[in-house]
């Protein structure tokens, strides 16, 4: 069964902030409304959406600012992390997005390591790029160097 609903604020998977949406009971009950994403759709809920929407394209559009900067910033940075390897290259354990996420971290850009996205993790020493998703519209690609500690 499911239950229909206005977004109140934009859901990565479901839509954006003014998109009716009809979702399962239990997301609407324990996700959506709790943390007010989301209202039951009524004419209350529509009129209160409106006098919202203002705000909400302003808050859009200062993400996708911030975004923007983001990844000017992560453009003109390259990470460099120390793993012990063999003498085959391959490293003895592998470079994961938290890793990844890390290393930013401690060249002064902070990132979430769920905005990190590695095909499959990085098991041997070299030059890799790295596309890191800040918005659903941004994309920044980070040089990465995995080098012997």
């Amino acid at each position: 069964m499911n239950e229909k609903l206005i977004l109140l604020e934009d859901v990565d998977v479901l839509g954006k902030a003014g998109d009716t949406v009809s979702v399962a009971l239990g997301y609407a009950r324990n996700f959506l409304l709790p943390r007010k994403m989301a209202l039951r759709t009524s004419k209350g809920a529509t009129r209160q959406l409106q006098s919202r929407m203002v705000k909400i394209e302003a808050q859009r559009q200062e993400r996708l600012e911030q975004a923007n900067v983001l990844k000017a910033k992560i453009a003109e940075t390259e990470v460099t992390i120390p793993m012990n390897a063999g003498e085959d290259d391959k490293l003895y354990g592998s470079v994961t997005s938290h890793a990844v996420a890390d290393a930013l971290k401690n060249a002064g850009v902070e990132v979430d390591s769920h905005k990190i996205h590695l095909d499959k993790p990085i098991k041997e020493l070299g030059s890799f790029e790295v596309s890191v998703k800040l918005h659903p519209e941004v994309t920044a690609t980070l040089k990465v160097w995995i080098v012997r500690a």
